[in-house]
């Protein structure tokens, strides 16, 4: 029966890879795939694993008790994720029927593609850094539709702002949510992460900017005729509050990563906050409206807006890929490149597993790199491998920018892929080789850079002591 799950698993995810020849929206093989794999779990009794990675023990054997804990577990994280993606894109649909994007569009003027690359990059980095990729590719595309008109020209801006979005996020705690998976774990400190990773994170941001701007695609200036149906592009009619929005909107974003630092909630709830908060200033902003003016600005219209479909082809896709996790199967995969690929141990050192590391950050391209982690967490040895190793700081690397050598590889991916319509064979034809460039060299300008930077590694011997006590060298 196991085989029959990961069978119909990858029967899935061929449909969803395969929509637009099989003219099939991908939300419907995903949402079909994560039904059947649970279901044929509990007709199969299959054995379970918690999400520690420890099998699950059965209460007086009832297997149905068990599958419907780990069930609830894999939904309520997953509704963390859909609940921050539709509180986020519910506040950019807000900033953009205010029009407040055109605050920061008319302040840039240019039409040259290569200047508009180079101006995108670095927005899409250092966004991600600051609030998180899937935030930042939210908030960029909704730029690019205003600046780059011309869908087939915005294209490939978009997939160089996943691109950047991701390798920005890779450095932060905040900026991806595999990093703040080993964050909250303990295997890596802030401090720890911008020094090892930032360096790496640029070049790999950098170089495909640098090669797609060599492109013949990227040669000349803009198409500046507006196709209809963009959030009203060459509208010039101004709009009250603006910028109040616009300001408003992305403190609500940056405050999230903030409300969690303090409280220590999960980042859904601080999206609640912020959302409700946003939409409670957009309500007073038009109080003397007729009803028809007024609801267009409302966050009603705002919702309505939304994509629902990628929302619950996000629902769909986490769900199947947590059945594996719960079946055990990527932490068997994760065991298997271990015994084929880690270099013995120098003498006093731990193994080098850094081609294990590299391939989970291609793997995170086909699948979602949070139960990737998940299975690197449960399997390493916290004490052979301390807070900041190379491990944890190449496994942060890897997965979060990975992720960009396929347009489903990643949360920031998947939003951009909903957003713009992205075709999954386009980006592979004309993207993946610029992710996999950028990631390439950025891991090695990683494992170069490591060793000089780990004696400026923060001491965390206090740390582990408390931790795992009794287990200090």
């Amino acid at each position: 029966m196991l085989s029959v799950v990961i069978f119909t698993f990858i029967i899935g995810y061929m449909a969803i890879v395969f929509e637009h020849p099989l003219k099939l929206d991908k939300t419907v093989p995903a949402l079909v795939m994560a039904a059947l794999c649970w279901a044929l779990i509990s007709i199969g009794d299959l054995s379970l694993y918690d999400h520690n990675m420890n099998p699950v023990q059965l209460h007086n054997g009832d297997h149905d008790h068990a599958l419907h804990e780990v069930l609830l577990h894999h939904i309520g994280k997953t509704a963390e994720i859909l609940i921050f993606l539709i509180g986020a894109m519910t506040i950019v649909e807000l900033i953009d029927l205010h029009k407040g994007f055109s605050v920061i569009t008319d302040k840039i003027t240019t039409t040259k593609k290569t200047t508009m690359l180079w101006l995108l990059c670095p927005l899409a980095f250092f966004l991600s850094a600051t609030l998180d990729n899937l935030a930042c590719t939210i908030v960029v595309v909704s730029l690019l539709r205003r600046l780059v008109p011309d869908k087939k020209e915005r294209l490939y801006f978009v997939s160089l702002a996943v691109i950047a979005a991701n390798a920005g996020g890779a450095w932060s705690p905040i900026g991806d949510v595999t990093t703040t998976m080993l964050w909250i774990g303990e295997h890596i400190s802030t401090q720890g992460l911008i020094l090892a990773l930032v360096l790496p994170s640029v070049v790999c941001a950098i170089i495909p900017t640098f090669i797609m701007s060599r492109m013949p695609y990227m040669k000349g200036n803009l198409t500046l005729s507006n196709p209809e149906g963009y959030f009203g592009v060459g509208d010039e009619q101004k709009v009250r509050g603006s910028k109040l929005m616009l300001f408003v909107g992305l403190a609500g974003l940056v405050f999230v990563p903030v409300f969690k630092t303090f409280t220590h909630l999960p980042p859904y709830v601080g999206m609640m906050l912020s959302l409700g908060m946003v939409w409670l200033v957009s309500e007073y902003l038009h109080p003397d409206e007729e009803f028809e003016d007024k609801h267009h600005y409302s966050a009603h219209n705002a919702l309505s807006r939304i994509e629902m479909s990628s929302i619950l082809f996000f629902l769909g896709i986490l769900m199947a890929v947590a059945s594996l996790e719960s079946l055990g199967v990527l932490k068997d995969l994760a065991a298997t490149l271990d015994d084929l690929f880690v270099r013995e141990a120098a003498a006093g050192g731990a193994p080098d597993r850094s081609i294990v590391i590299i391939l989970l950050g291609l793997f995170s391209a086909l699948i979602d790199n949070v139960p990737l982690v998940a299975a690197a967490m449960g399997m390493y040895n916290p004490v052979e491998n301390p807070m900041d190793s190379q491990l944890w700081q190449f496994l942060a690397y890897s997965a979060g920018t990975g992720g960009s050598m396929l347009i489903i590889g990643s949360a920031a991916g998947v939003a951009a892929m909903g957003m713009e319509k992205i075709n999954f064979v386009w980006y592979f034809k004309n993207i993946a080789w610029l992710a996999f460039i950028g990631f390439a060299a950025g891991a090695v300008v990683f494992l170069f850079l490591y060793p000089m930077v780990e004696g400026f590694m923060p001491d965390h011997e206090i740390i582990h002591e408390i931790i795992l006590p009794g287990h200090k060298e």
